[in-house]
């Protein structure tokens, strides 16, 4: 009989050492190294010859993906069109952001039956106490959706309870960090563990066709923690995120084997739970009937969706000898880039200020379309000019100055047009066969000079004087 056998295991990469060290050669961390013991030490490999793979051609026949509305749009949204059967799902936020409540209410609807028929769905807890969880449905208001609780952590007694012909059709597990095999002598939420439990998980899940939806903790920088590989081994992996002072969510897919990727669905929390918030353009642009300066409208995009929000920019006169730099919502390496290029190519003396930088609503922007926005928020706050309420501008900088066009311009326009309003600042369209909104007078700047300019010359107008 095969000894047990000791190594340690870093907890950041995953890679195993025969001894420990201070530091992980192969991610560099320190003091990472956790001693586990395996028992029965390694398999031996099966000297037996292995049965023959099939091929098959790309144009064989191919069945469509089932899908299961869960009767929240913007859930269904983010999956792709709703939950497929015999898929697994990785959602990750900070502390207290409603991961817990949101999948309660997914599968409360789903065993309710809301958006078609009804499916037997499991909530496995191992975080809280039953009564913990009664108590948040109370609050919810979906104590009568026959949802099935439980409160465990063995994998080995799931694997008894789901392991069967009539398994469930959906089953909730809160959180895998606490989940844990006997086989290891480690502590639940260690590499090992994680890795082992969910592929324990995922292969009952496609086995016997289940819905796998799994709530992982993060780290303090923002990633899910445990073993990269983890994000691999699901389909989908969504991230919760949102200020806990501030009451929208945005659940954002970082991966999807069903569907596209950075799609968002965006919640509000209120006392009875999360609420979703069918347009989120309206939400995000807030009362603007007063023009402000140092305010812009961006006309974003968010996976498939078209996006309007606002970037708040606020220049003020520096009582230090570094200039402050405060940024929410944005790249502070981009802001730094549009501020060198205002500067050296443009002659706007904006770096010995200190500049703060804002998105409003809480929604973090990634892509770089958002750079004539903001660029556009820091002259206005510059100069004390405010950007006309009725125009929204997109377009991406480049380091001579130019404004390169963007994609999905006209789905950008549309949005803008519904909304109501009256003007775009875009970059050159360039002869490209997307069709313009009948409603909105175009402004194509080429230049980030041209954009200087409109400010220069509102600042030279003469103002009116109220009588």
């Amino acid at each position: 009989m095969a000894r047990d056998q000791t190594r340690f295991v870093c907890q950041q990469c995953g890679a195993a050492h025969p001894k420990w060290s201070g530091k992980c050669e192969d991610c560099g961390g320190w003091n990472t190294l956790v001693e586990e013991t395996v028992r029965g030490g390694p398999r031996a490999a099966s000297a037996k010859k292995g049965g023959a793979v099939s091929f098959s051609d790309l144009s064989g026949p191919a069945e469509g993906l089932a899908r299961r509305r869960s009767g929240s749009p913007e859930f269904d949204r983010v999956c792709g069109g709703g939950l497929v059967p015999g898929s697994a799902l990785l959602v990750g936020g900070d502390p207290g952001i409603g991961k817990s409540t949101l999948l309660l209410q997914v599968a409360a609807a789903l065993a309710a039956g809301k958006a078609g028929a009804a499916l037997t769905c499991v909530y496995i807890t191992g975080e809280e106490s039953l009564d913990q969880v009664r108590l948040r449905a109370a609050r919810l208001g979906v104590t009568a959706a026959p949802v099935q609780l439980a409160a465990a952590t063995s994998i080995r007694e799931l694997s008894g309870a789901l392991d069967r012909a009539d398994a469930p059709g959906l089953v909730v597990v809160d959180s895998i960090q606490t989940m844990y095999l006997d086989a290891l002598d480690s502590a639940p939420g260690t590499v090992s563990q994680v890795r082992a439990s969910a592929q324990e998980l995922i292969r009952l899940a496609k086995t016997r066709g289940f819905i796998l939806v799994l709530v992982g903790h993060v780290t303090k920088d923002g990633l899910i923690a445990g073993p990269r590989v983890l994000e691999h081994m699901v389909d989908t992996v969504l991230y919760f995120e949102g200020e806990r002072g501030h009451q929208f969510r945005i659940l954002r897919a970082v991966k999807n084997r069903f569907g596209p990727t950075d799609e968002i669905g965006v919640f509000e929390m209120t006392d009875a739970g999360l609420a979703e918030v069918p347009n989120p353009s309206a939400l995000f642009l807030g009362d603007r009937r007063v023009p402000v300066s140092g305010a812009a409208v961006f006309a974003g995009v968010e996976g498939t969706r078209p996006m309007l929000v606002e970037i708040q920019a606020l220049v003020a006169p520096s009582s230090f000898g570094t200039p402050r730099r405060a940024v929410v919502g944005w790249d502070g390496n981009r802001l730094a880039m549009v501020l060198a290029v205002l500067e050296a190519r443009c002659g706007v003396e904006i770096g010995a200020r200190d500049i703060y930088l804002n998105v409003a609503g809480g929604l973090r922007i990634a892509e770089p379309a958002a750079d004539l926005a903001v660029a556009a928020a820091l002259v206005s706050a510059l100069h004390a000019e405010p950007v006309p309420a009725d125009t929204v501008i997109f377009g991406e900088i480049g380091l001579s100055g130019e404004i390169r066009p963007v994609g999905q311009s006209d789905a950008r326009l549309k949005e803008a047009e519904k909304l109501g309003f009256a003007a775009a600042i875009t970059p050159p369209r360039r002869g490209r066969k997307e069709r313009a909104a009948d409603g909105l007078a175009l402004r194509e700047l080429a230049h980030l000079r041209e954009l200087v300019g409109l400010f220069d010359a509102a600042a030279r107008r003469p103002q009116r004087v109220r009588p």
